[in-house]
């Protein structure tokens, strides 16, 4: 008995040493050296936590760059075939089929189920065949009689082709003439003749606010809106004709 008890108290002191030396043997964290400045005294100060941002912005550079080089790129493919279809009844005055789709066509793939505008501009709002559907989808509704849901989707249009976008605005100005909110469509007109100076556009809008303004009574103010048809305009169509709109206001506002 007395011959185990020395063994194990002699093993026990070879454990207790051999823990005192795994102790003595763990390295001590490195101090911060005093003469580092700037960022490489922030870096050792903070090691984990630039460690940790860092992780994170690459992985956001990642993502980035999937979203912009591939998804995004897939995305406006698809939106541009799917438009395709609604384009065609829509060149074709079939409004409603254009908006809502859900008709069968035969597609290079095979058979397919048509895409509307509506769907397309919110399944691809991120694309640019996205925000043309809402311009389209706008359209139709405006030549069906919805002016409020014509508005709605005019509005979510953010494109900026020189014709297309003040079109766009104007169309918004003409759903408030139709909705009798003459101050209204005068403002979107006003807005969509400067949205795009150019000799098709422009005038066509300048010379909707003027009658707009008639409508109100406020002839000065249509009179000057026709005389800079007339100046900056005087080529179009309707710089042409204007000469007689500008006559009649002078005359019905004693101006």
């Amino acid at each position: 008995m007395s011959d185990l008890k020395e063994e194990q108290t002699v093993d026990n002191n070879e454990f207790d040493q051999n823990v005192e030396e795994t102790t003595e043997e763990t390295p001590a964290a490195r101090p911060i050296d005093p003469n580092l400045q700037g960022i490489q005294l922030f870096y050792e100060k903070n090691k984990k936590a630039v460690t940790y941002v860092g992780g994170a912005l690459a992985l956001l550079i990642a993502v980035f760059c999937f979203y912009k080089l591939y998804y995004l790129p897939e995305q406006e493919k698809e939106a541009a075939n799917e438009i395709f279809w609604a384009q065609l009844y829509f060149e074709a005055d079939s409004f409603n089929i254009a908006l809502k789709g859900n008709i069968n066509v035969m597609a290079p793939e095979g058979q397919k189920t048509m895409k509307g505008f509506e769907t397309i501009a919110d399944e691809y709002s991120l694309t640019k065949s996205g925000s043309l559907a809402n311009y389209c989808a706008g359209i139709c509704y405006l030549r069906t009689g919805k002016f409020e849901q014509a508005i709605e989707r005019l509005n979510k249009y953010d494109g900026s082709d020189a014709i297309v976008a003040p079109i766009a605005i104007g169309a918004i100005g003409d759903c408030n003439m139709e909705l009798n909110r003459v101050d209204d469509a005068v403002k979107y007109y006003l807005k969509a003749a400067e949205k795009s100076n150019n000799t098709f556009t422009s005038p066509i809008y300048l010379k909707k606010a003027g009658f707009a303004y008639e409508l109100k009574g406020s002839y000065a103010d249509a009179l000057n809106v026709y005389e800079r048809i007339k100046k900056e305009y005087g080529k179009s169509t309707e710089g042409k004709e204007i000469e007689k709109d500008i006559a009649k206001v002078k005359a019905l506002g004693n101006l």
